[in-house]
This record gives structure tokens, C-alpha cells and sequence, in this order.
């Protein structure tokens, strides 16, 4: 997705003076086109992200709308601390900007994965974070992104749409395929694959809704006619169970006195010990295609 988060805030920042970017020494291959248009608003932090991110904030609070770039690990837990302080009990308009999110660094392990990115930025006051579902969403979440005057996360990963999709406008939970038997939830481009699942089985078999916005303050209409319709529901998502969008969707269900059967397919960390690429971790943390096909045969056979 840094090809169209690039491509997307060049044409922002040149619209809008206000926009400053930052980046922690990282964008190499990416960011040459921003950093040509955009001149001195484009700043080298260095490998200092907490120094980034107060910069940010106090560039924030002279009214300008300054963006921290790195890979998400960076982005989100070296500078957590100032994240919380600097930027969001101010309430200040800074941008967080995390590429690879989930297991997208792959071979290069834990110190690269971001897999608990969500549960501790959205439990921050005022903080929204946002998802792009593939790679041709990032522009409208973006741009969703920047409607929010605040604290924000934009969390990247990588997956191109699937010709069979459609691409609904930016919403906190879209509706982007109709199906009878069985409603799934995901979020980020981990939906890709629970898409392929129902492709291989049918495609009329389950309701799929991807949420972009977190936290969920509230389930759309649209969601729970699906959980009324169907008392199935899978949770898919690249992230930890603690802190996302599964134990998040929990308690508004429960709080809505739902009645469905829930099932919840999360990132479970390094339960062998090893590291290898993301499809290699979305196998063994059973988020693949495969895994999510025995998923849904599970539960419609309960």
C-alpha cells in the first residue's frame, strides 16, 4: 500500500501547504516523488521516534497537520509514550503512519510485526485508528483519515482487490459482499482471504463486512440485520485477540443482548517459536484461506 499512501498524500500535501511529513529514516523507494513536491515540509527525523512524534505535536499545535512515517513497530511502540502525552491527552491533529501492519515484515520477525498496534493506540484518548481493506482503499481512508481532526493511526498493509469486489465509500464498517448462511468480519486485507474462502465454497454463502474504523463505537444496521439473519458470526484479523476488533464487536453485541455463535480467528503471536513470511504466519495463526474455509465448514455444521 505504500505505493498509494505515496501517491495520495503527494497530491494532499500539494493541495494543502498545513501538511508537513516526517519520516524516521524509512520510505527509501516509496517517498522520493512526496519529498521532490513537497521540498523543505518533507523532514529526515532520523532514527529518533519519539523525537518525530513530539515534533509533530508541537507542530500540531501551531495549526499545521504533520504526519509521523515508519514501519509500524517504529511508528507505534518506540514513541508510545510520547504518542500518549505529546499528542493525545492535547488532543492534537498529528498522524501516525505505520507500514506493514499485522505480520507484513514477515522473515524479519517480532521486532518488525505489529500485532498488538490496534489494541493499545485505540484504548488512547481521542486516538482513532484506520484500515484499508487492499491496496485500492488507502485513498478513501485517507481521506477519511484527515476528515478526523485529532489523533489518528493509519495502519498499512498489502492486497490487491479482488476483481469480484466492489469498492463501497469509506465507512467505520462496510458491507462488501451479500451472502444467506454465515456473516464474517475482518480487518485490513486479511479479508482477502476470507473472500477466497467463500469463492472457493460459495459465493453467496456468507456476508462479509470489513471494518476500517477503530474503535467501533457502534454496529451498523446493516451488520446486525446480518447477525439477526444468520446467529453465525467469524472474527478474522491479523492482530492479537486482546485489545481488537473481536473482543471490541464482543461487547456490543453483548451489550445489545445478541444471540449468535462466534467464533474468532486472531494472531496468537509465536506459539512455535519460528519466523517466516506473512502467508507463513497467517497459516500457522490459522488466518489463511484454508484455515478460514474449515472455519466456516465448522461452524455451519454446529
Amino acid at each position: 500500500m505504500r505505493k498509494e499512501f505515496s501517491q495520495h498524500i503527494t497530491k494532499l500535501a500539494l493541495e494543502n501547504e498545513k501538511i508537513i511529513f516526517l519520516t524516521g529514516d524509512l520510505g527509501f523507494m516509496a517517498l522520493e516523488t512526496l519529498k521532490k513536491s513537497i521540498g523543505n515540509r518533507f523532514i529526515n527525523a532520523g532514527v529518533s521516534e519519539q523525537n518525530m512524534v513530539s515534533m509533530a505535536a508541537g507542530l500540531a499545535y501551531q495549526g499545521f497537520i504533520p504526519l509521523c512515517y515508519s514501519i509500524a513497530p517504529f511508528a507505534v511502540f518506540r514513541p508510545s509514550e510520547q504518542i500518549r502525552l505529546d499528542v493525545c491527552l492535547h488532543n492534537l491533529n498529528v498522524k501516525i503512519i505505520g507500514n506493514g501492519g499485522g505480520y507484513g515484515y514477515g522473515i524479519m520477525g517480532a521486532t518488525h510485526h505489529a500485532i498488538e498496534d490496534i489494541a493499545m493506540l485505540s484504548s488512547f484518548q481521542n486516538m482513532k485508528c484506520y484500515v484499508p481493506w487492499c491496496n485500492e482503499d488507502v485513498p478513501n481512508t485517507i481521506d477519511a483519515m484527515f476528515a478526523y481532526e485529532g489523533p489518528s493511526y493509519l495502519r498499512l498493509g498489502y492486497g490487491d482487490k479482488p476483481t469480484t469486489t466492489s469498492l463501497p465509500s469509506f465507512s467505520p464498517i462496510r458491507h462488501i459482499n451479500k451472502g444467506e448462511k454465515i456473516t464474517i468480519v475482518a480487518m485490513g486485507p486479511v479479508v482477502i482471504n476470507a473472500l477466497k474462502a467463500i469463492e472457493t465454497l460459495l459465493p453467496s454463502l456468507a456476508d462479509v463486512f470489513v471494518v476500517s474504523e477503530i474503535p467501533v463505537l457502534e454496529i451498523s444496521e446493516e451488520l446486525k440485520q446480518s447477525i439477526t439473519k444468520t446467529s453465525k458470526l467469524i472474527v478474522i484479523e491479523e492482530h492479537v485477540s486482546r485489545g481488537g476488533i473481536g473482543e471490541n464487536l464482543a461487547a456490543l453485541l453483548f451489550k445489545g443482548k445478541f444471540n449468535c455463535s462466534f467464533s474468532h480467528l486472531s494472531a496468537n503471536g509465536y506459539e512455535n517459536g519460528l519466523y517466516g513470511s506473512q502467508s507463513y504466519h497467517q497459516q500457522v495463526n490459522r488466518l489463511d484461506t484454508n484455515s478460514i474455509i474449515t472455519e466456516i465448514n465448522t461452524l455451519l455444521n454446529e
